[in-house]
């Protein structure tokens, strides 16, 4: 490591890596140097000036944000030269812009209001007419205001280089420059609502919040974002029981400020009209409201009239519900049911992987993996429309740290723009494909690998063995579809040993009982035993649930406590957000169930069952301060034969893009409302 560099800001002694640009210097030792246009890991602009500072021997202010550290400097950050030019530049800020503060939304987080404050703008010089230009809406979520906008180019910045979609750009010069959209009147892209999140002041609005509450008179929620397996901490905005917004302005989850569209506004199923607020019983051949206690006796005699007489249970659980509510699923469904026909939708095959890696350490790669790593490799995945987090992490990667990127896929991905080497191959050839890289793959230093659905059963051995080849490092990411698809694996909802699979169960014509739980089989399948009673567990009344005999109405993510487990094998806790009447969680319908049937499953709280799940599962025993204060923890490295899985052939990811969430996303208007909608894998958008 380079000798630091000394220095000294505002009088006390600061040591700093060379190149360290004095604004993050000064950060570093807690004092603040106000900017508008800097932003961590976006292309230095220096264009609004209030980072000025006085450099000893300099013969002029020098901006903060471009300039870097060097031995022996002498900085001074708030002298009163420095106060004047700040208040000046503050002052040409708000030549143009509206003084709507009363009705902006960014009214009470907006960095130029604070800014405002602190340098005491009282009056302004400028007295020529300000020009103004009507308010624009680019898309469902992203609403314009030009005469609000200060040109910092975070907005243009963070969607060419963060989200590397290339939507915004800059129009005309001097003081009628804006901001504009690429397709002249409106937006293309993510509508992944970043621009908003960046934007210092509220020129960039949202459409779901504008006008709606301020931030002071909301509840703010960090949880975890309930759609794909990437693991997104999401701030859920609440006021009087409602959601109002979603964000992580605090950077405060293993995704730093980033959220994509499902993770920014996909909130709004929660409280969709659709929602299930009762318990249903089918009688007369139709579901009927009935009360908690009508339903759960319905299902506990039925469940118990089964087991009597040795007849056959099948039970379906989900890749939504929490680590707790999974794992009691299949405490109940073994010890209760005295079944082992347990199962889930599969969309990847982890099984397999640990087998595969059993006895290593050191070999799963966490989501930093992805942004500190000297290469990837993505096989059979459109990474950025599947995992989105994942393709953000690698895409900073590559622009800070000049990573080697490879794919091997069956089309053109986001992530081809800026591969060392794209091959293209079609399902089930991606191993053979690989051939052709392993020159440039064994010149790595190290690598991670993420593969998709289509690597599965034996071809996941094939790909280790390949990554064993190569003579170095190698971790891999086994990628699924949803925000607990990997925790469903971990907690065994998989069949025993003879028992049979998803499939099988939907089409066996001697099942008895039929127990979902947060799942949607039906949508894709028939149940062929036309006489089985079936009771389903969901938010709302989908294929599956409209065919029940008896419907619990089921809390959302959103709603709930425990942990949840992404595709990268970490752990973190959700937090309720809201409640919606009529709902139980999930874990409280299993218990109530098993109290209704006189069995003892333990006690059905979160915090008891995940106790329990620490003892009890391999891997889980993971330090529980780290998950408590709002942190992910990694499951410990594998160790041990882990059984692999039966028929990989029933492994099939739900081809899920940015705007598509599984029947999740059906009830999310946002979702369904943008242009870009349902969207498609595969076209390298």
């Amino acid at each position: 490591m380079a000798d630091l560099v000394n220095l000294t800001i505002d009088g006390k002694a600061v040591q700093a890596a060379p190149g360290t640009l004095l604004i993050n210097a000064a950060k570093n030792v807690g004092i603040e140097i106000p900017s508008f246009c800097y932003y961590d890991g976006l292309t230095l602009q220096a264009a609004c000036r209030m980072c000025l500072v006085e450099v000893e021997k300099t013969p002029k202010l020098q901006v903060a944000c471009t300039t870097p550290v060097a031995e022996g400097m002498v900085v001074h950050t708030d002298t009163p030269v420095v106060h004047e030019a700040r208040k000046s530049m503050v002052e040409l800020l708000l030549t143009n812009h509206p003084l709507d503060c009363p009705v902006c939304d960014k009214g009470g987080e907006c960095e130029l209001q604070d800014m405002t404050f602190r340098y005491g703008i009282g009056e302004s010089r400028f007295v020529e007419e300000k020009v103004h230009t009507d308010e624009a809406q680019w898309s469902p979520v992203v609403f314009y205001d030009a005469p609000r906008c200060i040109l910092c180019y975070r907005c243009v910045r963070v969607c060419n280089e963060g989200m590397g979609v290339n939507a915004l750009g800059v129009s005309n010069r001097g003081v009628i420059s804006e901001i504009v959209p690429n397709e002249g009147d409106h937006l293309a892209c993510d509508e992944c609502g970043m621009c908003i999140d960046i934007c210092p002041v509220g020129a960039l609005t949202s459409g779901m919040y504008r006008y709606k509450t301020r931030p002071w008179e909301m509840e703010h929620v960090g949880t975890i974002c309930t759609h794909c397996a990437d693991g997104c901490k999401t701030t859920l905005g609440v006021r009087a029981g409602e959601i109002m917004r979603g964000n992580n302005r605090d950077q405060s989850g293993i995704n730093g400020e980033f959220l994509c569209m499902k993770g920014r506004y996909a909130f709004d199923f929660v409280h969709n009209p659709e929602r299930l607020q009762a318990p249903l019983v089918r009688r007369n051949g139709k579901l009927e409201p009935v009360s908690w206690g009508e339903a759960l006796s319905v299902v506990a005699k039925k469940f118990a009239e089964v087991k009597q007489r040795g007849g056959k249970f099948g039970v379906i659980g989900s890749n939504h519900t929490t680590n707790e509510e999974n794992y009691t699923l299949r405490k109940f469904a073994r010890e209760v049911l005295g079944t082992s026909n347990i199962d889930h939708h599969r969309t990847g095959d982890v099984a397999t992987l640990l087998d595969a890696l059993s006895g290593r350490t050191d070999v799963l790669a966490t989501t930093s993996d992805l942004y500190e790593r000297k290469s990837i490799l993505i096989v059979a995945s459109d990474l950025a429309q599947q995992h989105p987090f994942l393709a953000y992490q690698v895409r900073a990667n590559f622009r800070h740290h000049n990573a080697h990127v490879y794919s091997v896929t069956p089309g053109p991905i986001r992530e081809n723009a800026y591969t060392v080497a794209a091959v293209t191959a079609t399902a089930g050839q991606e191993i053979a494909a690989l051939e052709g890289l392993r020159e440039k793959l064994k010149a790595e230093p190290e690598l991670v690998i993420l593969f998709g659905d289509s690597i599965r059963g034996e071809a996941v051995r094939q790909l280790v063995s390949f990554g064993d080849s190569l003579g170095i490092p190698v971790k891999y990411i086994p990628l699924v579809d949803y925000s607990n698809s990997r925790g469903a694996y971990d907690m065994g909802l998989m069949p025993g040993e003879g028992a049979p699979a998803l499939d099988e169960m939907l089409a066996d014509a001697s099942l008895d009982a039929l127990w979902v739980v947060g799942a949607n089989p039906l949508k894709r399948a028939q149940l062929a035993a036309a006489k089985a009673f079936v009771v389903v567990q969901d938010l709302f009344l989908t294929e599956t649930a409209s065919h029940a005999d008896v419907v619990f109405p089921a809390a959302s993510a959103y709603e709930k406590n425990g942990t949840v487990t992404n595709t990268c094998g970490e752990v973190q806790k959700l937090k309720p957000a809201v409640k919606v009447m009529g709902t139980k969680t999930d874990l409280e319908i299993i218990g109530l169930l098993a109290k209704e049937m006189g069995a003892n499953i333990g006690v059905w709280l979160p915090d008891n069952v995940f106790a329990e799940i620490r003892a009890n599962v391999r891997g889980y025993n993971i330090p529980l301060p780290i998950i408590a204060t709002g942190g992910a923890a990694q499951t410990a490295a594998v160790n041990g034969r882990v059984p692999a899985t039966l028929r990989p052939e029933l492994i099939r990811s739900a081809g899920d893009t940015l705007y598509t969430s599984g029947s999740l996303g059906r009830y999310s208007k946002t979702l369904n409302t943008v242009l870009e909608a349902p969207g498609a894998l595969y076209q390298g958008k």
